[in-house]
């Protein structure tokens, strides 16, 4: 049975340890092996997930059977009021296909709609296959954005937003 529990400091460990094992499958492709260490050590590292936390991000990790499968974050408010982004939704390679990041997804859309959200936002990779995945919870592309970083590294993604049902 799978479990979703909010995910504290202690957890970023765990977090960061599947990052680190999602993203060579993930991003492989399409990163070059120095941005995509660069990226882990940026947005991964136990001190950046701890920057996120102060920033405002909450943290939701799934496991089964006590073992951690895969993690998201959700900030409320973000860009703007009544918006629920989604940063970061990973699932341990072995772990994909078994319903994870829908389970992930919904329980953030529950939460977002009890903080006042009528719409989910995240961006993705323009060219990673999980664009389908979101596409097929109902997200939808309504933009395209290039986040410069450093070292002239790029992030070429789309936005994707996905309404939330009102009562």
């Amino acid at each position: 049975m799978i479990t979703i529990s909010e995910a504290t400091a202690d957890d970023f460990g765990i977090i960061s340890e599947i990052a680190y094992k999602t993203w060579p499958s993930t991003y492989g492709n399409i990163l070059s092996k120095v941005q995509l260490n660069y990226m882990l050590d940026l947005f991964y590292s136990v001190d950046g997930l701890n920057k996120n936390l102060r920033s405002g991000h909450h943290f939701l990790i799934a496991k089964e059977d006590g073992i951690a499968l895969g993690f998201a974050s959700y900030v409320h408010d973000y860009p703007k009021i009544h918006m629920t982004k989604i940063p970061k939704i990973y699932m341990l390679p072995e772990a994909q296909g078994k319903g994870i990041g829908k389970i992930l997804i919904d329980g953030i859309s529950a939460i977002a709609k009890i903080n006042d959200s009528d719409v989910l936002t995240l961006n993705v990779n323009r060219s990673n296959k999980a664009l389908g995945f979101y596409e097929k919870l109902g997200f939808e592309i309504v933009g395209e954005e290039d986040i410069e970083l450093d070292h002239g590294y790029l992030m070429e993604d789309f936005i994707m937003e996905k309404r939330l049902p009102q009562p």
